[in-house]
């Protein structure tokens, strides 16, 4: 298994609006920042328990998650420490893996990190099926990115700006990627966004 100093992971589900977020953070650094041998960049999505091999080849964790912080909507923070304990112990909704089940589970395989780091977001919408992020959690992107882009610089890896003709290669298949996404998503009158009709009960 190829070890990597640093793993930049985003977590979530984009199914689910602002359950996205960790995924369009991740993928969003990785339009901007060069790639560096040192550094593996991933969108974990909700891959959940098959994400172990991933984060125990990597001697940092830098993941990006929509979080419960009890805080205003679009609240950003960043975790480090003895705050991930805030993180880890709670799960937003029915749809989040969760990526405390890997680190427990890669932790009783032996793996302890030398550093991790969560930026999360508080969300605002979590239930609006096929939804994209809404617009106070989707402006949390960017500053998402520029905090990664400060704890990556303090741990020594300071990312590179893209140049040029240096185009990324998508991080996962690329209808899912952000802009064709929003394109190529519905509007309301043509999908209903709260579940599946068959089985809502009409009053």
């Amino acid at each position: 298994m190829q070890q990597f100093e640093v793993l930049v992971i985003g977590i979530g589900n984009i199914l689910w609006a602002d359950e996205g977020f960790g995924v369009r953070a991740v993928e969003s650094y990785h339009e901007r920042f060069a790639d560096d041998p040192r550094v593996r960049v991933i969108d974990g999505g909700t891959l959940g328990a098959y994400l172990i091999n991933e984060v125990m080849s990597a001697k940092r964790l830098l993941i990006f998650d929509c979080c419960d912080f009890q805080d205003k909507p679009g609240t950003l923070k960043v975790l480090r420490n003895d705050d991930i304990r805030l993180w880890s112990s709670t799960k937003i909704s029915a749809h989040q893996a969760g990526m405390n089940d890997v680190l427990v589970t890669a932790s009783l395989s032996g793996y302890e990190p030398q550093a991790i780091t969560v930026i999360g977001v508080q969300p605002l919408e979590l239930n609006d099926y096929g939804g994209s992020l809404t617009s106070v959690v989707d402006a949390q992107v960017y500053p998402a990115v520029n905090e990664a882009m400060k704890e990556m610089t303090a741990w020594g890896f300071a990312p590179q700006e893209r140049v040029g003709n240096d185009q990324p290669r998508p991080l996962s298949e690329e209808i899912l990627e952000k802009e064709p996404y929003e394109k190529g998503r519905p509007s309301e009158q043509e999908a209903f966004r709260h579940g599946d009709l068959r089985f809502i009960k009409v009053k």
